[in-house]
Formats: structure tokens, C-alpha cells, sequence
């Protein structure tokens, strides 16, 4: 049976998709993991504007829930990667130097993506309070300790703002590659399809009758 396992898991993991995009599940995961990432920075900036303490109390329920949904998709991520996804090869123009930086840019992230949740979590905990996770509530587990809370809310907001910086370099370099070097990369992620993926976007040599 284990046998088998590794047997189906190599098949998937080395047949290409025929479009040289990433596989499907990858691109869900991707994209649900942008959609949660929107979610916690609307939550956060709306905690800091609103003056209503119910209002408050709500969006900081969804904010703590959507986290812990980031830690969950982005640990199935790391799973499905290693072991099933599909993985498009870097285009063969790339530098190794560039190659290297997104693979450091890609895994910066899935590690504050697992990190920044467990900061969020002990900010609470060492509060003295209880957490609010989707329709249950963890009871306080330790008693109120400012001076290590203070050590998670410091962290958190680290982890936030390397968040940003890191999502910034991401998609700069995913437009970099669509706006500039046409090289099809942004598009192998997209939700959609495109017939360009892995096909040079230069503008085509003038055939022989245009020339006369």
C-alpha cells in the first residue's frame, strides 16, 4: 500500500500539466490563501477605525478565525507541494541569482504564514483571555503575563510588516515578469487559463513576402 502511495504521489507530482501552468489544486490553495491574507489586513485596519466595542469584538473574531484558516491552508500548502504538486519549471532566461531570491521569497512566506498566527495566539492567551475560533471558544489557558504578551504583540507586528514587505516583492515580480518580460510566469497561477503561458510574447519575425 505504501508502495502504491508513492507510486500515484511521483505520477502526479511528474506529469506536466499540459498547459505548463501549475496544478489545479495549487492554484486554488494559492488564491484562497490571498483571499484570507485580504481578509486579515481589512479586519486589522478596521480594528484600529471603529469605536463601537460589539462591532470591534466581531471583527476581531473574524480576524482571529481567518488566521487560524491561514495557518491550516498554508500547512496543506507545504504538504501538497512536497508531496503531489505540479511545479513549472523557471523559465531557462531566468538567472539562477533571480531563481534563488523567489524561492527565498516563497518560503519567507510560507513561514510567517504559519508564524504569525501562533504570535496572534499568544498575544490573547497572555492576556488572561479566552480565544474566539470560528463558532468555539478557547478558554484562557494561561494567567495575564504583560511582559511575554508584549514579546507575541511585538513579534506580530515584525511578522505583519515583513508580510507586506515580502507580498510586495512577490507581486512586483509577478508583474515584472507579465508588464516586462512577457515570459508567461504570472499566468501560470492565474485562476484562468491563457494561451500564452511558456510562450514568449515577442513580436513575431516578418515572414519572407512582408519583406519584399
Amino acid at each position: 500500500m505504501a508502495q502504491d502511495a508513492e507510486t500515484v504521489s511521483s505520477a502526479v507530482k511528474t506529469k506536466p500539466a499540459a498547459s505548463g501552468r501549475f496544478d489545479q489544486t495549487s492554484i486554488i490553495l494559492h488564491w484562497l490563501t490571498v483571499l484570507l491574507i485580504l481578509v486579515q489586513f481589512s479586519t486589522a485596519w478596521l480594528l484600529d477605525a471603529v469605536n463601537q466595542d460589539d462591532l470591534a469584538a466581531t471583527i476581531f473574531d473574524a480576524h482571529e478565525s481567518s488566521g487560524a484558516l491561514i495557518w491550516m491552508v498554508s500547512l496543506v500548502r507545504l504538504v501538497w507541494r512536497h508531496r503531489y504538486a505540479y511545479l513549472p519549471p523557471f523559465p531557462e532566461s531566468m538567472p539562477k541569482l533571480q531563481q534563488t531570491i523567489a524561492k527565498a521569497n516563497e518560503y519567507g512566506l510560507y513561514a510567517l504564514l504559519l508564524v504569525q498566527p501562533v504570535t496572534g495566539v499568544g498575544r490573547v492567551l497572555f492576556r488572561g483571555e479566552p480565544l474566539d475560533l470560528f463558532i468555539w471558544q478557547v478558554p484562557g489557558l494561561f494567567a495575564r503575563n504583560e511582559e511575554i504578551r508584549h514579546i507575541f504583540v511585538i513579534g506580530h507586528e515584525f511578522g505583519a510588516n515583513a508580510l507586506v514587505a515580502l507580498i510586495g516583492l512577490h507581486a512586483g515580480a509577478a508583474l515584472f515578469h507579465r508588464l516586462i518580460l512577457r515570459d508567461g510566469v504570472l499566468q501560470r497561477m492565474l485562476p484562468w487559463s491563457s494561451p500564452t503561458v511558456g510562450v514568449s510574447e515577442a513580436k513575431p519575425a516578418p515572414i519572407a513576402s512582408e519583406l519584399r
